[in-house]
C-alpha cells in the first residue's frame, strides 16, 4: 500500500467511526435501554402494583424474546433488501411507539402481550446494526469498529441505571403517574424521535455517504468489494438455505447463547439482587442509590471491553479473546453469592460484567469472516436467534428457580455453567479447525466453517 492509500484509509476509517459509529451506537443504547427498562421497574413498584411473583417478572422479562425471535430472520434480510437507512428507522420508532404504551399496562397479561409486541417491533435492530456496521469497514478495522459500537451497551447501564432510578423518583409529579409508569414513558420518547431522525442521518453504503471524499468512496467500495469476492468465491455456494444446515453457524449459535443468557440474567435481575441487600445485609439504599449500584459493575465492563478489543485488534482475534473471557465469568458469577458484603458481592459481579463485555465484540468478528450478501444478514439473525432464546430462557428460569429454591444461588449456577459451555465450545470449534493453540480464528478448516452442514 503506498503512503497516499494508506492516508486516504485512515481518513476514510476515522470518518465512518466518527459520522456513524457514535449514532448507531446510540440507537443501540436507547435499544437495550427500552428492553431492560422493565428490570428497573419491576422492584420498584411494578410486581407490587401488578401483582407478580419472581416467575412471572421473569416470563415477563423473558417474552419479549419470542417476538423478537419469530421475527428475526425475516427482518434481517428485509434490512438486506431495502436497505439500512429505512429499516433501522423503521424498526425505532415501532418500538418507541410499544414502549410508550407500557405507561398504562394495567395487569399481568397486558404486560406479557406488550413485552412480546416490542420483541416484535424491535426483531432484527441488532443483528441489523451488526450488518449494517460490517458493510461500512474490511475486516481488519471491524473489531475495532465493533469494541466502539458495543461500549454502548455495558454504558447504557452505567448511564441508564441512574436516569431509570432518577426518572421513578417523580413519584406522581407527571401526570400524577407512578413512577415506573413515568419510567417507561421518558425512555420510550428518545426512540421515536432518534428513529426518525435515523431515516435522514443514515446512508446504506460508502459510496451514498456525502461525508466522504471520492477518494475515501473509492477506497472504501474497492476494498469492500475486493473482500466480498474473495469471501463468495472460497464459499460462494454458501446461501440462505445453506446457513441453516451450517455446522460452524450452529456452534457459534450456541457459544453466543452462553453469553447472552449471562448477559440478561445480570440485565433483568441485578436491580432486584441489590434491592434484596436491604434484608441480607441489613442495608437500605434509596430508589436512585440503586441505580448508582446497579451501574456499577457496566463502567470496569466497558473499559474491559475497549482494552480487550483493542488487543485483539493488533494481534487479531484468537480463540482465547472469547474462550477466556467465558470461562472467567462461569467461575466468577456463582461466587458473588457466597460474599459477605454488598461491596464484595457488586465486586464479583464486575468480573463477570467485564468478562461477558470483553468476548462479545470479539466474537461478532466470526461470522462475517465467511458469509456474504444475504447469507451473512441470514447467518448474523440465526445466530442471534438463537442467543435471544438465551434472553427468554434466562428471565424465566432465573424466576421460576427463584420461586422454587426461595434464593438466587442455583439461578447464578446456571448461569456460570452455560458460560462455561461457551469456553468450551469455542474450544471446540478452534480443534476441530485444526487450528493450533492461540491461532487467529480465521484460519478455522473451511470444512468446518464452509460449505456444507456438518454431520
Amino acid at each position: 500500500m503506498d503512503t497516499t492509500q494508506s492516508v486516504v484509509e485512515r481518513s476514510a476509517i476515522k470518518k465512518v467511526a466518527i459520522r456513524l459509529v457514535p449514532f448507531v451506537a446510540l440507537m443501540f443504547f436507547i435499544n437495550y435501554l427500552d428492553r431492560t427498562a422493565i428490570s428497573f421497574a419491576g422492584p420498584n413498584g411494578m410486581n407490587k402494583d401488578l401483582a407478580l411473583s419472581a416467575a412471572q417478572f421473569g416470563f415477563a422479562s423473558g417474552v419479549f424474546f419470542i417476538g423478537y425471535i419469530l421475527l428475526e430472520v425475516p427482518s434481517n434480510l428485509a434490512l438486506h433488501k431495502f436497505g439500512a437507512r429505512r429499516w433501522l428507522a423503521r424498526i425505532m420508532v415501532s418500538w418507541g411507539i410499544v414502549s410508550l404504551v407500557f405507561t398504562w399496562v394495567g395487569n399481568v397479561d397486558q404486560l406479557y402481550v406488550l413485552r412480546f409486541i416490542l420483541g416484535v417491533a424491535e426483531a432484527g435492530f441488532f443483528p441489523g446494526a451488526i450488518l449494517f456496521l460490517s458493510l461500512w469497514v474490511p475486516a481488519k478495522h471491524r473489531s475495532k469498529i465493533l469494541a466502539l459500537f458495543y461500549l454502548a451497551q455495558p454504558l447504557t447501564t452505567v448511564i441508564g441505571a441512574p436516569l431509570a432510578g432518577a426518572l421513578i423518583q417523580q413519584h406522581g409529579v407527571f401526570f400524577g403517574l407512578e413512577g415506573w409508569r413515568f419510567m417507561f414513558f421518558g425512555v420510550a420518547i428518545p426512540a421515536i424521535a432518534i428513529g426518525v431522525i435515523s431515516w435522514f442521518y443514515l446512508a446504506d453504503s460508502p459510496a451514498k455517504a456525502k461525508w466522504l471524499t471520492s477518494e475515501e468512496k473509492t477506497w472504501l467500495t474497492g476494498a469492500l468489494d475486493k473482500e466480498k469476492a474473495a469471501t463468495s468465491a472460497s464459499n460462494k455456494h454458501v446461501s440462505v438455505r445453506t446457513v441453516f444446515g451450517n455446522g460452524r453457524v450452529w456452534m457459534l449459535s450456541l457459544i453466543y447463547f452462553g453469553f447472552i443468557y449471562g448477559l440478561y440474567a445480570l440485565g433483568f435481575f441485578l436491580p432486584t439482587i441489590i434491592k434484596g441487600f436491604e434484608s441480607q445485609f441489613g442495608t437500605k439504599f434509596d430508589v436512585f442509590q440503586q441505580g448508582l449500584i446497579t451501574a456499577i459493575p457496566y463502567l470496569p465492563a466497558a473499559v474491559a471491553l475497549y482494552f480487550w478489543s483493542r488487543d485483539a485488534t493488533k494481534r487479531g482475534v484468537k480463540t482465547w479473546h472469547i474462550a477466556l473471557p467465558a470461562l472467567t465469568g462461569a467461575v466468577s458469577i456463582p461466587l458473588a453469592l457466597f460474599a459477605g458484603s454488598p461491596a464484595a458481592t457488586i465486586a464479583v459481579i464486575t468480573i463477570t460484567a467485564m468478562s461477558i463485555f470483553a468476548a462479545l465484540p470479539n466474537f461478532w468478528t466470526v461470522p462475517t469472516q465467511f458469509l456474504t450478501g444475504a447469507a451473512a444478514a441470514a447467518g448474523i439473525a440465526l445466530i442471534n436467534t438463537v442467543g435471544n432464546l438465551a434472553g427468554f430462557s434466562a428471565g424465566y428460569i432465573t424466576g421460576w428457580l427463584k420461586d422454587w429454591t426461595g434464593s438466587y444461588v442455583v439461578p447464578m449456577f446456571v448461569v456460570g455453567g452455560f458460560m462455561l459451555l461457551s469456553s468450551i465450545l469455542m474450544v471446540v470449534l478452534s480443534r476441530r479447525g485444526k487450528a493450533s493453540e492461540g491461532a487467529p480464528i480465521e484460519t478455522l478448516d473451511p470444512a468446518v466453517s464452509g460449505h456444507h452442514a456438518e454431520p
